[in-house]
């Protein structure tokens, strides 16, 4: 994650209107060298590792968090999208800090794995503040722990991946791990569903499996010693700050590629944080007694997600094409969001559900494939622009769900919430982040 160009700008980046002919030729010109393959130990460690921390990190986003607010802050719901927006903001500023860190770390376990070990300890911290919060103030300074530390965790894994990764694998990687990371919080709710009355078990359970699955990663993954890295630039405050920030007409393709995932996680994001609160509501139940149906219809999602990431990853590498299986991905997405929103009985919701799964398991597991592809000075450089990469989630998880309350709001009586104009936002912000991704010119 480094070096400033000439025309800085502040990260996140958005891309030029135009950008300069020469360096598209140059991009479409000049292929990376193909790294040599990974075995399949290094691909199923990483696999489950992704897993656990999906199982430790998500599954508080997806329902834990939701009963804690709810048992602390009764009639409250808006406080989760202030708690999981802030967390979000911290890490969007730690973000690259941390890459270029990691870039930089000279030990003789490598680079990466420092990172994620500590990541994972910290995320344990976390998951206890959380599970003990006597308040919703305190539940929130555990969220932003988990943030750091999960999401470092999970930062050291990506990182690791587009160091290693050769181009002939990153869709099937990828398709592989946009599998486990969506299955991941289904198996959390399960478990979370049967523990809405513990709250330490709640955390915890999952919190165990993260771990579990982020040793054997650890352990039996070998990095090579990094103590004899050199480095042409002293790391100073001036320097780390200009890791911020590139030239986007240096890097057209990385930058279209970013703005088309930032589109797709901000309605993603829309669409997720309240889905606690949204079946509750379309049911006429309490947010404790939705887990069951919420975990259901994620199971049956299972198969969907399967088709979406495993198909969509490995067909990509097949036919060495990426863009249209994006287009494709976000706009099934967004008939599954439309679905859900304009649903009146509990299996349309489930359809609509359905239809999500299947159309974020191809963008997740196909547009990681893709942003490794167009990753920027990979060599020197790769946990900076992972880094960056990384902005076009944190930024969406920061303001999406602090703007949510305000779509939530419009047209409604008092006490009530518009979900209906909340997910159809969110199907527009998915369809057009898969439309984006078309000007991307060196991949096709």
């Amino acid at each position: 994650m480094n070096r400033p160009d000439e025309i800085p700008i502040v990260a996140p980046p958005l891309p030029a209107a135009s950008a300069d002919p020469a360096v598209i030729m140059a991009e479409r010109a000049a292929p990376a060298e193909e790294l040599p393959k990974v075995g399949n130990r290094y691909i199923w460690l990483l696999v489950f590792a992704q897993f656990g921390v999906f199982m430790a990190f998500i599954t508080p986003l997806a329902i834990s968090l939701s009963i804690r607010v709810n048992a602390l802050a009764p009639g409250h719901e808006e406080y989760l999208g202030y708690i999981t927006g802030i967390g979000a903001l911290v890490v969007m500023f730690t973000g690259p800090l941390l890459g270029v860190a990691s870039d930089r770390t000279r030990t003789q376990l490598g680079r990466r794995r420092p990172f994620i070990i500590v990541g994972m300890l910290l995320g344990v911290v976390s998951l206890l503040v959380m599970a003990l919060a006597p308040s919703v103030v305190v539940l929130g300074l555990g969220w932003i722990l988990a943030q750091l530390g999960w999401g470092q965790a999970l930062g050291g894994l990506t990182n690791s991946q587009a160091d290693r990764l050769p181009e002939s694998q990153r869709g099937k990687v990828a398709g592989l791990g946009g599998f486990a990371t969506q299955i991941a919080p289904v198996f959390g709710v399960v478990i979370a569903g049967g523990l809405s009355g513990n709250p330490l078990l709640l955390f915890l359970i999952p919190g165990a499996i993260g771990v579990i699955s982020v040793l054997l990663f650890a352990i039996f993954v070998h990095e090579d010693d990094s103590r004899g890295l050199r480095f042409e630039d002293r790391l100073t405050v001036k320097t780390l700050l200009a890791k911020y920030v590139f030239n986007p007409r240096k890097f057209p393709d990385f930058s279209w590629n970013w703005l088309g995932r930032f589109l797709f996680y901000f309605g993603l994001t829309l669409n997720t944080t309240f889905t606690a609160f949204f079946f509750a509501a379309r049911m006429g139940v309490s947010v404790d007694e939705v887990g069951g149906v919420i975990a259901a219809a994620g199971g049956i999602g299972v198969l969907a997600t399967t088709i979406g990431a495993i198909g969509g990853g490995f067909l990509s590498d097949k036919v060495k094409r990426r863009k249209p299986f994006i287009v494709l991905s976000g706009a099934v997405m967004a008939i599954g969001m439309l679905t859900m929103a304009f649903s009146t009985a509990v299996p349309v919701l489930i359809a609509g559900s359905l239809i999500v799964s299947l159309g974020l398991g191809g963008f997740a597991a196909v547009d990681q494939a893709l942003s490794l592809d167009v990753l920027p000075e990979r060599e020197t450089d790769a946990g900076r622009y992972m880094g960056i990469v990384g902005f076009a989630a944190s930024i969406p998880q920061a303001v999406a769900p602090l703007i949510a309350p305000l779509l939530l709001a419009i047209g409604v009586a008092a006490g009530g919430k518009n979900y209906t104009l909340l997910f159809s936002v969110a199907a527009a912000f998915v369809l057009l982040g898969g439309i984006v991704v078309l000007r991307v010119r060196s991949v096709r």
